[in-house]
């Protein structure tokens, strides 16, 4: 097996390439611009823009990958609402020219997907649901996604997961459990929704199952998320329960008063069933991660 990881200077980037080496499995960590995860030897990464066909090409031509995790994305949701051009370049075009050369070559493509392909009405979700996107965000992992189910000769897997958080290192953006924890500490002013409920995702559980997918052949659609789901608010008195911290600066409102640009779904969460039976899965919850914090 030899993995070509893109996105490899994101938070799930950086577990999966971890992972990769503590496991010793052959791989590739690619990502635009240098590499930011000092733990990757320099002669496992590349350069590579997923918006330029030919770079793709190159790339894989040159390593001749057996499976292609793809994590790289625009995830900020409401960059891509007002930017819903540069959010179709990266998150359906360059799905469209990575299945290209995955079919070409028998490669194995991972797409990594998330909760907001539904709407929020009937989570928690099971991987058979319906999808209703109801952002430029969510629509364009939609697109990518059926790109990827509709490819003929295509071998793939889709992992949809929600609100992935942990430590890394010169990551571009942080996560809700960061900002969070930084912000309670700091005693700074903090507005939190709290009529959206998500399962936030342990970034090393989701890293294991994604690789656990590809060792064991797997293929379909997997729901991998933490195991519980609550309310963005509920979150933030969690993590201040754990480290003892005030909530004395933290004002709950709702979706409706918050106004971000993109809408979100009210309430996700997944029926973890198919990943527990099929790859093993065992997510830790949310307090079992803190202490890793």
């Amino acid at each position: 097996m030899r993995i070509l990881i893109t996105g490899s200077n994101g938070l799930l980037g950086q577990k999966i390439t971890a992972m990769c080496m503590a496991k010793k499995l052959e791989f590739l960590a690619t990502s635009s611009g240098l590499n930011r995860f000092s733990v990757c030897p320099k002669e496992r990464y590349q350069t590579l823009d997923i918006t330029d066909e030919q770079n793709i090409q190159e790339v894989i031509n040159q390593y001749k990958p057996t499976h292609l995790i793809h994590t790289a994305a625009m995830t900020n949701v409401d960059h891509c609402e007002l930017h819903p051009e540069a959010c179709d370049l990266v998150n359906r075009q360059s799905v469209q020219m990575l299945v290209k050369y995955c079919i070409l070559n028998q490669i194995h493509f991972q797409l990594l997907s998330t909760d907001f392909v539904f709407d929020g009405q009937d989570g928690p979700y099971r991987e058979e649901d319906q999808t209703k996107p109801l952002s430029v965000y969510a629509r364009s992992k939609v697109e990518a996604e059926n790109i990827v189910q509709q490819a003929k000769g295509l071998s793939y897997s889709i992992v949809r997961t929600i609100i992935v958080y942990g430590k890394g290192e010169n990551l571009s953006r942080s996560n809700l459990i960061l900002w969070v924890k930084s912000a309670l500490e700091k005693q700074e002013p903090m507005q939190i929704i709290d009529d959206q409920f998500r399962a936030p995702t342990w970034a090393n559980d989701l890293a294991w199952a994604c690789l656990r997918i590809c060792q064991l052949n797997e293929s379909g659609i997997f729901h991998i998320s933490g195991p519980e789901t609550f309310s963005i608010y509920e979150i933030v008195k969690r993590i201040a329960a754990y480290y003892k911290l005030p909530l004395n600066n933290v004002k709950k409102l709702s979706s409706q008063e918050l106004q971000q640009p993109a809408k979100r779904p009210p309430r996700t969460g997944f029926i973890l069933d198919k990943a527990r039976i099929r790859l093993g899965y065992d997510p830790k919850t949310l307090e079992q991660t803190l202490s890793e914090l």
